[in-house]
């Protein structure tokens, strides 16, 4: 999977099918003309992706450069399938080859005047970045679409090449072919097709499914930061404006500040890059997460049942329904706003954790599996009220899943990234702190994870890193960052846990209340939850005795 997509989204609009299920009888055309993507011409204006059509962002610049360069060439390409009805023209296979042809002649490969529309001027770098790298690609490799219009117009002063492309492009076509029917036979035909060429990922196939439910709405609000296709455009205003507030908000706890790699910073993103093929499915994990949906949950501690037995469903699990006015989106977004204000925010109730710890590997690789784990985890606490067993201990149970960091990774080697990864490894991080809380050494730790047969497959040593290797890859590079930084970080002075630029306040070492002052020297760094509710309850961490 390519690292770098460009994200052609904005170029086909997207429509209901449901708001256009009459078929028409015309004639239809058998190929598609370069001249038919222009900006106004009559098949463009027409184009339509369906509404549950995957985000057009899974080809790299190179791969956009390459089908630009084959079309120009002459050389084949398969054809491209549409539906018809009423006034729209629906692709129903094609939508990058059509779309990549699109960003050609319009000059938009992610950053134009199109995508600058469909993104609210909320174009995220790496997007532009992308977009720039393929504009480049396809300036070197074939030139611009401009460049072939006026060299048909100035043939003189054209280079030769732009010249005889320009001349072959008029009789240049791509094959079309039609699905005959209703609405229903084309969404069956759209999803036959895609899971043949390549197969939809099952998460993202859920999501698709699920295009009017609450749990997809929240989850397409908060991937584009409330901004592109508006799948919430059918509520009312007041609502859609809320939906996308929130969706902005919690997109902001997600991705800021920006990925970079290698890693030269330890203020990372808790949600690794908010520009990727696996982060729509990862956003939809943690929706249903926050909400109880589809995920099997721990029995709470006053329910609690015999040693070996298996884990109930969650019966306060929401039972879903297509959302009608957009309210149930909107509490969605509430819930999973609540666990991203735990996780890391200046919210009152933030642990402030932080993403070095949790969420990333020894080489600086995201790892999805640890940050569903930390959501599954983030219940569980709420549900038996852990967050002051968390806190006292935090500095312990930091120190060691950092030491022993590759246990995250052999969880998801084990088990995969699914609901058993994640589950296991919540499983895993509550054993230990468990133990840590019941005053256990290291030694004595190991030995009880040993012991216990959920995690018998875990190994006290495993490199991440390859070793035959001379040059520095970008995973070395961020290691070396992250083995240095990690030496002396930066902890808060309650509970001495690492401390995050999103969810850190300045304490008053003596209160105000008890006199204290705003001067420099009774000021300290605090995570917003140990400023507030665990201090003003007169708790002691451990940590904070050792580190004081």
């Amino acid at each position: 999977m390519p690292t770098s997509l460009v994200n052609l989204d904005a170029l086909i609009p997207r429509e209901d099918f449901e708001v256009a299920d009459e078929v028409t009888g015309f004639q239809t055309a058998t190929t598609l003309k370069i001249s038919d993507l222009d900006k106004s011409a009559f098949l463009y204006s027409a184009l339509r992706k369906p509404d549950f059509q995957r985000e057009t962002a899974n080809w790299s610049p190179q791969i956009v450069c390459d089908f630009v360069s084959t079309f120009l060439n002459g050389d084949l390409i398969p054809a491209v399938i549409l539906w018809q009805s009423k006034s729209n023209v629906f692709v129903i296979d094609g939508g990058h080859r059509l779309s990549a042809l699109i960003a050609w002649v319009h000059d938009d490969y992610g950053d134009g005047k199109i995508s600058g529309e469909f993104f609210d001027n909320r174009i995220p770098a790496e997007q532009r970045k992308n977009a720039e790298k393929t504009r480049a690609l396809v300036k070197k490799s074939v030139g611009t679409y401009v460049e072939h219009q006026l060299a048909v117009q100035y043939p003189d002063q054209a280079k030769p090449d732009v010249r005889q492309r320009a001349k072959r492009l008029g009789s240049l076509a791509i094959a079309l072919q039609w699905v005959s029917g209703d609405s229903n036979k084309a969404e069956a035909s759209f999803f036959k097709i895609n899971q043949q060429a390549v197969p939809i990922d099952p998460t993202e196939l859920k999501i698709l499914k699920a295009r009017h439910y609450p749990n997809a709405l929240a989850a397409r609000a908060i991937i584009r930061s409330g901004t592109g296709h508006k799948y919430w455009a059918k509520f009312e205003a007041d609502k859609r404006s809320e939906i996308e507030k929130i969706a902005k908000e919690v997109n902001t706890y997600l991705f800021t500040p920006e990925l970079q790699t290698p890693i030269k910073t330890l203020d990372l993103p808790v949600a690794g890059k908010g520009y990727s093929a696996q982060t729509l499915p990862l956003i939809f994990d943690l929706v249903n997460l926050a909400n109880g949906v589809g995920m099997e949950r721990r029995v709470p501690k006053k329910k609690k049942k015999a040693k070996g037995a298996p884990a109930e469903a969650n019966t306060n699990a929401p039972a879903l329904v297509p959302d009608a006015d957009g309210m149930d989106t909107i509490k969605f977004l509430k819930n999973t706003r609540r666990v991203m204000y735990r996780i890391s925010s200046d919210h009152p109730s933030s642990l402030g954790l932080h993403p070095v710890v949790y969420f990333y590997s020894l080489s600086g690789r995201y790892q999805p599996t640890s940050f569903l784990a930390v959501v599954s985890l983030i219940r569980e606490f709420e549900e038996k009220d852990l967050f002051t067993t968390f806190t006292q201990n935090r500095r312990a149970f930091e120190d060691f899943i950092l030491k022993y960091k590759t246990f995250s990774n052999q969880v998801t080697v084990a088990l995969g990234s699914g609901i058993k990864g994640f589950a296991r490894l919540e499983q895993l991080f509550s054993a230990i702190l468990t133990e840590i809380a019941g005053g256990k050494a290291e030694g004595e730790i190991i030995e009880a994870l040993r012991k216990d047969d959920r995690f018998r497959f875990l190994k006290l040593s495993e490199s991440e890193l390859e070793e035959s290797r001379k040059e520095f890859n970008t995973e070395v590079k961020s290691a070396t960052f992250l083995k240095d930084a990690l030496t002396n970080p930066v902890r808060c002075k309650i509970c001495g846990g690492l401390i995050h630029l999103n969810a850190m306040t300045i304490d008053h070492i003596i209160s105000k209340k008890d006199g204290g002052t705003g001067q420099l020297e009774n000021a300290q760094l605090a995570h917003p939850y140990c400023n507030t509710t665990f201090k003003e309850q007169g708790h002691t961490a451990k940590a904070a005795i050792s580190t004081s």
